[in-house]
């Protein structure tokens, strides 16, 4: 969709104090049930928004085109699922087991939930400001420096989209390699190979298209149920190992430090080892992404990233030093073939029978496939934005929403093939989770450093242009941004770093490779044609101005 705004000679934009879009839409119109004056209802019914939505996208300069169908209550059950931080934490730990075991695993769960929660707070305060699908981008947009606006929101959308759609890979890969894994230990005649798993990975994707083009109306009710299956099945799975699993004690649960990654140093190692940890507390912004799929969403977006965040991670706590108790022998969980490399299907052996693992494993994996679902739709909302301002190639084509289902279907669609292509690298390595989850966490990272960096900027030099927000940090709002900028560009640095050294092909973290390739495919496109149609979305916010 092209924005309605002249660019003059010298790269500066003519505009009225608000334009918004060329797309015609009712001007006056039903607000909370106050009727216009030509007695139309229609829109407003269709999209469900509030006075408070509306005023929000006037400023920003956006059309409704989504309908608004996500209340508070599926709102945080959307994040918390999406999140699903103690499914995460019992499948996706191998990392940190190997680079400081169990009680480095925990200790840095435990510093990066008081770290990572600066960047959610931050995150929280700058989606209230401006509840828009495009997230980091457009807050960076409106809150770098004027010199420096466009081509950091140029590149924050590059990396945020990235990031997205990494981590929307990461699900169906885990997905289905657990499934394979369940085969495995069920039939000890049957011979996993990575091929096979992959094309679990394009059956869970396809799943996930058809849910997410079709089903979309469905989906906050699928997510309220969901939540309730999170909880109790958190509370199922934790009884069991309390009570028929075998344990550790105390000590060597919260003393027992390993380097199983050869590093130099047990701190080294520990660094390298807390990527499982940033990986369970990950994405509660992505409520931020479907910010115009939700009423009043200024209110309703940072308290559940925030719920969410508090929620899942005290949850998170609990599920992960149970875990840590069962796990008796750390070097055979690890090391076990039948598992797949899964090191919770061998606590679970340990404790109950075979029909008892598969049902234990299910709830975990319809939590992880409802998660993916959550995932891939904060994920082409996000593409649908940057398109939306023109800054991907084929933008036009993303950018569509489908008139009848009121859903960007070419986004989600988009996001489908990008998890099949990204998934094909588990096919010639055993390490694609690994280098996938760090392609997600490297770029994620740099777009909430980027933005939180911006936001400090503009609260210390110029608070008086800082939007309104109706959750705010208030008096707090420095320290915690100072504190959340610090935090994610910490952890940037250390998602970089491969599992083990010494480094070879087959152990060689790729995710420096895409991100590289990724960067420099976003400057070639810069240099062609994005910095002729890319202006950035603050040109449409209004009282914007180049000075």
């Amino acid at each position: 969709m092209s924005s309605s705004v002249d660019v003059l000679k010298d790269g500066s934009v003519n505009k009225t104090p608000h334009q918004s879009s060329l797309k015609e839409v009712p001007r006056t119109f039903s607000v909370d049930g106050i009727e216009n004056e030509a007695g139309n209802l229609d829109y407003h019914e269709q999209r469900g928004f509030t006075r408070h939505d509306r005023r929000d996208m006037d400023r920003m300069g956006k059309v409704q085109e989504l309908r608004r169908n996500f209340r508070p209550l599926s709102t945080l059950s959307f994040t918390v699922i999406l999140q699903s931080t103690w499914e995460i934490l019992m499948v996706a730990t191998t990392e940190g087991l190997t680079d400081g075991g169990l009680a480095g695993l925990f200790w840095s769960y435990v510093w990066t939930f008081f770290g990572f929660g600066m960047v959610v707070f931050s995150l929280a305060e700058m989606s209230s400001m401006a509840p828009t699908s495009g997230g980091q981008y457009h807050w960076v947009s409106e809150f770098a420096p004027p010199k420096y606006q466009k081509v950091l929101s140029y590149i924050t959308g590059w990396m945020s989209t990235l990031s997205w759609q990494a981590g929307t890979a990461s699900g169906p890969f885990l997905v289905g390699t657990i499934i394979q894994a369940l085969l495995t230990i069920n039939n000890p005649n049957y011979v996993p190979t990575n091929w096979q798993g992959t094309l679990f990975v394009f059956a869970v994707t396809l799943a996930v298209w058809l849910a997410n083009v079709y089903g979309s109306r469905a989906m906050p009710m699928l997510q309220n149920l969901m939540l309730v299956v999170h909880v109790l099945g958190f509370f199922v799975v934790i009884i069991v190992l309390w009570v028929l699993a075998p344990r550790n004690t105390a000590t060597v649960v919260f003393t027992s430090f390993t380097n199983d990654g050869g590093w130099s140093t047990m701190g080294l190692s520990l660094m390298v080892g807390q990527i499982s940890a940033i990986y369970g507390l990950i994405c509660s912004d992505g409520a931020a992404h479907i910010s115009e799929e939700i009423k009043d969403a200024a209110v309703t977006v940072p308290r559940a990233m925030v719920g969410s965040y508090l929620l899942n991670g005290a949850l998170g706590l609990v599920f992960i030093i149970t875990y840590l108790f069962c796990i008796t022998n750390l070097e055979e969980a690890l090391n076990d073939e039948s598992t797949f490399g899964y090191p919770f299907l061998w606590v679970f052996r340990n404790a109950v029978s075979m029909p008892a693992v598969n049902g234990l494993s299910f709830i975990v994996l319809l939590v992880l496939f409802v998660g993916t679902v959550s995932f891939n739709l904060s994920t082409s909302r996000q593409t649908w934005a940057f398109a939306r301002d023109l800054g991907l190639p084929f933008s036009d084509w993303l950018a569509h929403v489908d008139p009848k289902l009121q859903v960007p279907a070419h986004s989600v669609t988009f996001t489908c093939l990008f998890t099949i292509a990204l998934s094909l690298i588990n096919i010639g390595s055993d390490v694609a989770f690994g280098a996938i989850i760090s392609l997600n966490l490297v770029s994620l990272m740099l777009t909430y450093s980027v933005s939180i960096g911006c936001v400090l900027f503009r609260r210390l030099r110029h608070p008086e242009l800082l939007p309104h927000a109706r959750w705010s940090l208030g008096k707090w709002g420095v320290p915690v941004n100072m504190g959340g900028l610090a935090y994610s560009t910490f952890a940037f640095f250390w998602c970089f770093w491969p599992n083990t050294t010494p480094v070879d092909l087959e152990s060689f973290n790729w995710a420096v490779v895409m991100f590289v390739g990724v960067a420099v495919l976003c400057f070639l496109f810069y240099a062609v044609k994005a910095r002729k149609v890319f202006k950035g979305p603050v040109v449409l916010v209004e009282g914007w101005r180049m000075d």
